[in-house]
């Protein structure tokens, strides 16, 4: 980064840095770049392509359809039923 593109950012931004927070983010840049260029330098073409880092199995169960209580049992303790249905209160008029 240099002191042209800093200034674009400051205007694009709307910001007003000091000449010490300038000299600060200049460096910090400068230091990034470095370490892409380090990165760079990594010879990856042998290495193979990934998504994630650890692999992911997605653990996939037998759809079966069960039915765990009756309606005859989870209605025994109903207060109020009809017919096979739950009665509630009227909540509206």
């Amino acid at each position: 980064m240099d002191r042209e593109i800093l200034r674009r950012l400051e205007l694009l931004n709307q910001l007003s840095l000091t000449e010490q927070e300038k000299e600060s983010v200049i460096a910090f840049f400068s230091d990034r770049e470095k370490d892409l260029e380090t990165l760079d330098a990594i010879d990856t073409a042998d290495v193979e392509r990934m998504v994630h880092v650890m692999p992911i199995m997605t653990v996939v169960r037998e759809d079966k359809v069960s039915q765990i209580f009756s309606r005859e049992e989870l209605q025994a303790a109903a207060p109020e039923t009809d017919e096979g249905y739950w009665c509630v209160p009227k909540v509206m008029e």
